[in-house]
């Protein structure tokens, strides 16, 4: 157990010495490297983040209306059956679209439920195996100017239904 710890706390340190090392056998200016990659990160960021805001303030004024909370009780008929609980529908529905937005989600379940909870569990489980399947098409293609999706969305909603199951599945063996 201790070198999975070790291996742990020291697999990015190595990461970023290999990098530089490596950078600095092939006598590469690394430093400016990082700096021009920063820039590019930078200008990145400055494009995505108008799409962000807009996510984040329409879940927002989603969550203040009650319409997630509505369309929870409302699915929660279809869900419970499944053992999926009805509170966990509008995080799965918004973690879709956007991680940050289903953040704020999380954070209400945590409070209200506990992090240690079966409802916590499942919600901490299911952020971790599932994608923000719209968000990351919309930017991946946009960017790669990808015309043809073929069967990208139909394979991103199965994995992300699988991720879901298993996130209740693992979350009831525990």
């Amino acid at each position: 157990m201790k070198i999975l710890l070790f291996l742990s706390d020291s697999m990015i340190p190595l990461l970023i010495f290999s990098i530089v090392g490596y950078g600095l056998l092939c006598r590469a200016h690394v430093y400016d490297d990082f700096i021009k990659g920063a820039k590019d990160g930078f200008q990145t960021v400055i494009g995505i983040l108008p799409t962000l805001v807009g996510l984040m303030v329409g879940v927002g004024v989603l969550r203040a209306s009650g319409f997630l909370d509505l369309l929870a009780s409302l699915l929660g008929a279809f869900t419970e059956p499944l053992h999926f609980p009805a509170e966990l529908v509008p995080v799965s529905i918004v973690k879709m679209f956007s991680s940050s937005a289903a953040t704020g989600l999380v954070l209400d379940i945590f409070k209200k439920y506990g992090p240690d909870s079966y409802f916590g569990t499942i919600t901490s489980l299911m952020m971790s195996c599932t994608e923000t399947i719209f968000y990351t098409m919309s930017i991946y293609f946009m960017t790669a100017k990808v015309q043809k999706t073929r069967y990208t969305l139909a394979g991103a909603l199965v994995a992300t239904l699988v991720g879901t199951v298993a996130s209740v599945v693992l979350a009831q063996l525990m």
